[in-house]
C-alpha cells in the first residue's frame, strides 16, 4: 500500500513539474530576430528587421533563385512570366507582361520583400518604395560569381544563407567539372546566340557584360557578338555573315523560329554553321535567366559543341 501511494506520488509530482516546464517555456519570450543588412544593385543600403517571411518577386530569375535556396514557400506573389518551378502556377500574378504591374496588387499581398531584377527600370524600385515597401534590386551578373552572390544574398534575405551556401559550394564544384573535362579543346568556335529574330533586318543577340556572354564563354569558345558594345543589342544578318559563326544557337526557338528557316535565309548558306549542319534549337529558359540552371546550360554547351570531352 505505501509503495503504491509513493508511486502515485512521485508520478504526480513528475508530471505537474513537467507540465509547470512547458508552461513556463511557452511563455518565454520568442528570439529577437537579427536585422539583415545588405546591399543591392542599385548599391542601396536594404535592412530587414529579420528574415522575410512574405516575398513578391517580379522577375523568372528572381522567382527561381528563391525556390533554389529553399524560401519557394515564402513566395505569396510573382510576375506573369514565371513558370519554374512548376508550384509557382497558383501564386498571385501582379503583372508584368504588359511592361507595368500592379503596385496596389503588390501591396494588398502585404509582402516584407520585393525583388527587382534588373530587366526593370530601376524607376520600378521608386514606386514601390513610395508604397512603402522594402526592395531588394539584383543585378544580372557578368561572371559566375556574380550568381553565386545572387543566390547567397536571397538565402540571407530569407534566414536560409546554409542551404544558399551549401549549393553554391555545390554549382562552383559541378561548373569546375565541366571546364575540367575540357582540357583537351585545341579549337575555339565562333558562336551566334540569337534571341529575337522578329525583324529579319535586324536580329537581336547578346553581347559583352551578359550573362549569356559567360555562358557563351565558358568552354572557351567565342561570343561573335563580342563586337557590340552593350550586353543586348542588335545585330545585323551581314554582320553575322561577316563574322562566321561555326555554331548557331536559337534562343528564339521557343517563339517559332526552326533550324530550317535560319538555313535558308538570305546569304547564310556560306555561313560554317549552316554548311555544316551545325544550327540548333537551344531552351533560352536555362540561358536567359542568371538562376542555378545556368550550369545545366553550359554544360549542354560543352557536350554539343565538344562531345570528344564528354564520351
Amino acid at each position: 500500500m505505501e509503495i503504491t501511494v509513493f508511486k502515485f506520488r512521485y508520478n504526480f509530482i513528475f508530471a505537474l513539474f513537467t507540465t509547470l516546464g512547458l508552461m513556463l517555456a511557452s511563455c518565454s519570450p520568442a528570439p529577437t530576430p537579427v536585422p539583415i543588412t545588405l546591399t543591392d544593385g542599385l548599391n542601396r543600403t536594404v535592412t530587414l528587421q529579420g528574415p522575410a517571411k512574405r516575398v513578391v518577386s517580379l522577375a523568372p530569375s528572381n522567382t527561381e533563385l528563391l525556390f533554389e535556396v529553399g524560401a519557394g514557400d515564402l513566395v505569396v506573389g510573382c510576375d506573369d512570366f514565371s513558370d519554374f518551378p512548376a508550384e509557382v502556377a497558383d501564386l498571385p500574378k501582379v503583372g508584368g507582361s504588359t511592361g507595368s504591374f500592379d503596385l496596389d496588387a503588390i501591396a494588398a499581398l502585404k509582402p516584407d520583400l520585393v525583388l527587382v531584377a534588373q530587366i526593370s527600370d530601376p524607376e520600378l524600385v521608386q514606386s514601390l518604395l513610395d508604397k512603402g515597401l522594402t526592395v531588394f534590386y539584383l543585378k544580372n551578373p557578368e561572371h559566375m560569381v556574380e550568381l553565386y552572390s545572387n543566390l547567397q544574398a536571397v538565402g540571407t534575405l530569407t534566414g536560409n544563407s546554409d542551404k544558399a551556401a551549401t549549393l553554391v559550394k555545390f554549382l562552383s564544384q559541378r561548373f569546375q567539372s565541366i571546364i575540367d573535362k575540357l582540357p583537351s579543346i585545341t579549337t575555339h568556335y565562333k558562336v551566334y546566340y540569337e534571341l529575337d529574330a522578329t525583324d529579319p533586318a535586324m536580329l537581336y543577340t547578346a553581347g559583352p557584360g551578359s550573362y549569356i556572354d559567360i555562358f557563351l564563354t565558358s568552354a572557351g569558345d567565342q561570343n561573335i557578338a563580342d563586337i557590340l558594345d552593350a550586353p543586348y543589342a542588335p545585330i545585323s544578318p551581314e554582320d553575322v555573315i561577316r563574322l562566321n559563326p561555326d555554331f548557331i544557337l536559337l534562343g528564339d526557338a521557343v517563339y517559332g523560329v526552326t533550324v530550317e528557316s535560319v538555313m535558308q535565309r538570305p546569304g547564310w548558306s556560306q555561313i560554317s554553321a549552316v554548311k555544316n549542319n551545325r544550327v540548333f534549337a537551344f531552351d533560352d529558359d536555362i540561358v536567359n535567366r542568371p538562376t542555378a540552371r545556368i550550369v545545366d546550360a553550359i554544360e549542354q554547351l560543352a557536350r554539343l559543341i565538344h562531345p570528344e570531352d564528354f564520351k
